[in-house]
């Protein structure tokens, strides 16, 4: 079962982790983005990063694993 996050909340903790992430302390996550027609699960998606320093290759490297991981953890409630 997943926690239910705003896209404020959920946004935040992406970008949280996404700079965690080996090689990728300047990329910022601006908003997360709801999925349509998503009844369980992941129902949320990060379509867009912002590199700063980083490399292209770590930081898509690191999206993935970022929604993979917070994929099984929360879930978007709303779409503001």
């Amino acid at each position: 079962m997943t926690t239910g996050k705003s896209q404020t909340e959920l946004t935040q903790i992406a970008d949280d982790a996404l700079r965690g992430q080996p090689g990728c302390a300047t990329a910022s996550v601006p908003a997360v983005r709801g999925l349509s027609n998503i009844r369980e699960g992941r129902n949320w998606e990060i379509p867009n990063v912002i590199l700063g320093d980083c490399l292209i290759s770590d930081v898509d490297r690191a999206v993935m694993s970022v929604q993979r991981q917070l994929g099984r953890k929360y879930h978007l409630v709303d779409r503001d």
